[in-house]
């Protein structure tokens, strides 16, 4: 399509209609994550994440939702036809305590996706047996309050390695409870303490050494530093396109990293030079989730990170070699301001070939429902923008059904295309509630492609793949990354909207070096690409 904006597509945007179709579906466990009415500690505020995985390898993507102490994590297999069971005691996934953050990806490369999910206290690494169950596997552990994570091979080895973002260090016996210290009061109501007064952790990398095994190298590897940091967020890519994966890092009330890689089994925190560790005027923001996606088709990934309120979102743009501007105003994203945003994505709601932003809201303390003259919500809808051909974002969440008008105390978010009909849907994780899935109704309106990657020198969930879509005269690219959004993982398979085009022309880039061409895939059909073999 055309890079202009037309009257047609601005209509189109109208068209979209979610609703929320989680009962239906069969996800109906409530996941408790703290006080509702209050919360004393900072550890009942962070809350949970989501993924879609595809763990029994039959082609639909099926959903985990992390929960805190009171529940268990839940993975729901996807049955076909929007209807999913309740697999967590068959697949061997019960679990308790202070769950935080999950992301996927097949480790030993068996053709299996395994989980790792965060907690605060030990993480833990489940091992896909086969999509039969599952079985944790140790890995070393920091003991600290995890938060984010995600696969990645940052050696380019075919191995993935694990990523862990981790909050702050917390105990019971010695954090302040509400009203205690000055960063105990929001608005001049007690409540919980922190993150600001509260000691600072360091990030890990656990370097997979094969055979099932993990070595923490984070000091090693500059992972470990700097230790100045409140981490959550976290997203794969290669942002300043030298053939190795990089690592962003929204971090809460101080500056935000970007862990450049150095190729050489380093990395260094280039976040301050690159122009993404505060908002245009020099301030670091309260960040919790990220995404990262070419919204203005130039090729270059964009960053969009979620913060409190009384601040925006922000967005960076991509003016090449890694460098980035703040552009959130300048693309209308500055007009919400009283949400406090967590999981996001870069998604093509409508299939007009342009990425549109989602994000889930809902506010920290469920204490402000009690302050007089607010316009403060505990719970607080999401936020649907979309993409006016790269030029402009326009919020249509109020005319964009049912689903993201419903209040929520949201943290995580998840798309997949869980009937692989072009359409994305989202999986959220709020606190004390059910999950909600929103999907949208009728028909896709215009063409799409899904891409499903499997890498064979490379890694086999082929994270760290990046790939070029062209259609009627331009072009739209795409990573397949590990973390993502708010302490979850999205679908591993690639979604593109192609608009009225019936086929494109799909370019493969593999971290192991290898560039694939394939012309002329059909539109509407979710295509497998494997990773020729050296010799073939």
């Amino acid at each position: 399509m055309a890079a202009a904006i037309s009257s047609a597509g601005i209509a189109a945007g109208s068209s979209i209609r979610y609703v929320d179709i989680a009962e239906d579906a069969g996800l109906t466990h409530v996941l408790p994550n703290g006080g509702d009415q209050a919360k004393k500690w900072i550890l009942e505020t962070t809350g949970s994440g989501a993924a879609f995985l595809d763990f029994n390898a039959d082609g639909l993507q099926d959903a985990f939702a992390v929960s805190g102490p009171g529940g268990t994590n839940r993975l729901y297999q996807n049955l076909g036809a929007r209807r999913f069971e309740d697999a967590t005691e068959r697949l061997r996934l019960q679990s308790d305590g202070w769950g935080q953050g999950v992301c996927a990806g097949d480790f030993n490369n068996d053709g299996f996706t395994d989980l790792f999910v965060t907690y605060w206290g030990t993480n833990r690494l489940y091992e896909n047996k086969s999509g039969l169950q599952f079985e944790a596997v140790p890995v070393p552990d920091s003991g600290s309050y995890s938060t984010g994570c995600a696969f990645v091979d940052h050696d380019n080895d075919g191995d993935l390695d694990l990523f862990i973002s981790n909050y702050l260090r917390f105990d019971f016996e010695t954090t302040p409870e509400p009203g205690e210290n000055p960063y105990c009061f929001y608005r001049n109501i007690p409540v919980a303490c922190g993150p600001r007064g509260l000691p600072f952790a360091r990030n890990e990398l656990l370097r997979n050494e094969g055979r099932g095994e993990f070595k923490d190298v984070s000091l090693a590897s500059g992972i470990g530093l700097p230790r100045r940091n409140y981490s959550l967020g976290a997203v794969t890519g290669d942002y300043n396109a030298d053939g190795w994966t990089d690592i962003y890092v929204a971090c809460d009330r101080t500056p935000s990293i970007l862990y450049v890689n150095q190729g050489d089994g380093t990395f260094r925190d280039e976040a301050v030079l690159r122009g993404v560790a505060f908002d245009e005027h020099g301030e670091a923001l309260s960040g919790m989730g990220v995404a990262a996606g070419d919204f203005d088709g130039d090729g270059r990934d964009d960053l969009f990170r979620t913060n409190f309120s009384d601040e925006r979102s922000t967005l960076y743009a991509n003016r090449g070699n890694g460098d980035y501007d703040d552009a959130t105003v300048r693309y209308g994203l500055g007009v919400n301001t009283r949400f406090v945003g967590w999981g996001c994505a870069f998604l093509d709601a409508d299939n007009d070939g342009w990425r549109d932003v989602l994000l889930v809201n809902g506010h920290v303390f469920p204490e402000v429902e009690n302050l007089a003259d607010s316009d403060l919500n505990y719970r607080e809808r999401p936020v649907l923008y979309r993409n006016l051909g790269g030029k402009r974002f326009v919020d249509i969440s109020l005319t964009s059904g049912p689903g993201l008008a419903e209040r929520r105390a949201a943290r995580g978010l998840a798309l997949a295309d869980i009937d692989n009909d072009g359409r994305l849907e989202a999986l959220i994780n709020s606190q004390n509630e059910r999950p909600a899935l929103l999907a949208q109704t009728g028909e896709a309106w215009e063409n799409w492609i899904l891409l499903d990657l499997e890498g064979t020198e490379s890694n086999r969930s082929a994270i760290g793949a990046r790939v070029l879509v062209r259609s009627s005269g331009r072009s739209q690219s795409g990573e397949v990354r590990g973390g993502g959004s708010y302490i979850s993982q999205h679908d591993l398979r690639l979604h593109f909207g192609l608009g009225a085009s019936d086929a494109a022309d799909v370019e493969v880039h593999w971290p192991s070096g290898k560039i694939q061409r394939l012309g002329r895939l059909a539109s509407r059909l979710v295509h497998k690409i494997r990773e020729p073999r050296t010799g073939d």
